[in-house]
């Protein structure tokens, strides 16, 4: 059965406190393309998922990720449906396996030997990760030793692997959430009865504003509580943002007097400055009236001259920059004093990860220098979709003036399919209904 929709369907049981969930309507840890969920009747996984897909996220994206996994026995579909005269969308994920009880540390390392995109991946990571930790409070375990149950069955780890996938479609950079509502009374779930909200919930939203009604359903479940508990950069009312798109999410049931959804606001967030900080607004001007542009944000250009490392440790660098949270890191080759070759390692990256990232560019160089400026960058809009050349799923970006395949996913079907990446990288645009040029793809 799904784990738990808001209105007490079913019982049920890289970021948290580092980030500021004050509630501030001052929201500057938000970047780029923001997702505001609104729990007006609480929130669960597939409320989450039905309100990203009902918002544009690409349900063959969404499936495609999922497939990844390497498990089967599972199918996801969307349906429109009212709730107390509203329309909104319901995920329907039908993966009959009943309650099976997986371990922390088995959905770990299913999410980790997994073909899903890099940042699917880790916030997926991030949701279980932060409902391990909950439930290992409630349970008194460490949290690799942690039996879930509701949420260890397949239909739940396709709710938050399902989220993570729609959050990529729509290219959503940062989430945002208002209060939480909980309901009242008691439960009852796989340890027995439990109090409302469920334990683990209470730990999960600990320190994050919550709003109590007289209902005596589940209108929280861990689930939604940990995606929103992991994933989300602050709490509060909308941020001041561009709304491009909104999504409303349905619960299986009906509510009294109230609509059982979940609610989402994606949009574009702006970095806002005074005149008196020396900031460039006319660069900022000029960057944003570009044909197709998305959001103009003010970011960290991090560099380090290197003239005594090889190109293995350089090429390595790159990769660790990027696993540990730079926006893009790139080498370029110079020329220093006595005329020695040399290189340029640079990261892009937000202020809140420079010291990290700084530091560790030095232990891994053992550079004795690094130099850090402002810069501003202009995101064009961006869609993720997919397509597939004979049977094989290649996702691709689309962007105002071209698409562009997945170079892993192109790779990938044309080494199944005995072709050359060239020639599946031309098919899949034109199924995109794009052109590209294939030496180009990702």
């Amino acid at each position: 059965m799904h784990e738990a929709s808001s209105g007490g369907q079913s019982p049920g049981p890289v970021r948290n406190s580092e980030h500021d969930h004050s509630g501030s309507a001052d929201l500057d840890g938000l970047y780029g393309t923001v997702a505001w969920f609104d729990p007006v009747s609480g929130i669960a996984g597939d409320m989450a998922l039905g309100a990203l897909l009902d918002a544009g996220a690409d349900l063959g994206f969404v499936t495609g990720e999922l497939q990844t996994l390497g498990v089967d026995g599972w199918s996801l579909d969307a349906e429109r449906v009212s709730r107390c005269g509203l329309a909104a969308t319901q995920a329907l994920v039908d993966a009959p396996e009943g309650h099976h009880h997986r371990r922390w540390r088995d959905i770990r390392g299913l999410l980790e030997s997994s073909g899903l995109t890099h940042r699917v991946r880790e916030r997926a990571l991030a949701v279980f990760g932060a409902l391990a930790d909950a439930e290992g409070r409630v349970h008194g375990v460490p949290a690799d030793d942690v039996h879930f149950h509701e949420v260890g069955a397949l239909d739940a780890i396709v709710d938050i692997v399902g989220v993570c996938a729609a959050l990529e479609s729509l290219g959503v950079d940062t989430v945002a959430c208002g209060p939480v509502k909980v309901g009242t009374g008691t439960i009852t779930a796989a340890h027995g009865v439990l109090p409302n909200p469920p334990p683990a919930v209470v730990h999960l939203l600990a320190g994050r504003p919550v709003v109590g009604t007289d209902i005596e359903m589940e209108l929280t479940t861990p689930t939604g509580a940990a995606i929103v508990s992991a994933l989300c950069d602050t709490f509060g009312p909308v941020p001041a943002m561009t709304i491009t798109a909104v999504g409303f999410g349905a619960g299986t049931r009906d509510l009294p007097g109230r609509p059982n959804v979940t609610g989402v606001l994606v949009g574009t967030h702006e970095v806002n400055r005074s005149e008196a900080d020396g900031s460039p607004q006319s660069i900022d001007a000029a960057m944003s009236a570009l044909g197709g542009a998305a959001v103009t944000s003010e970011l960290v250009e991090l560099a380090a001259n290197l003239d005594d490392v090889t190109g293995e440790l350089l090429g390595h660098a790159l990769e660790a920059l990027i696993a540990a949270g730079a926006l893009d890191a790139w080498a370029v080759p110079i020329v220093m004093k006595k005329g020695r070759p040399a290189h340029t390692l640079m990261a892009l990256c937000r202020l809140e990860d420079l010291t990290a990232l700084a530091d560790l560019v030095a232990r891994l160089t053992g550079t004795l220098g690094l130099r850090a400026r402002t810069v501003v960058r202009t995101a064009l809009e961006r869609h993720t979709t997919s397509v597939e050349v004979d049977g094989h799923v290649v996702r691709i970006k689309v962007g105002p003036h071209r698409a562009k395949p997945e170079w892993d996913d192109v790779v990938t079907a044309a080494t199944a399919l005995g072709r050359t990446p060239a020639e599946v990288a031309r098919a899949a645009a034109a199924l995109a209904g794009a052109a590209t040029d294939p030496a180009e793809t990702d």
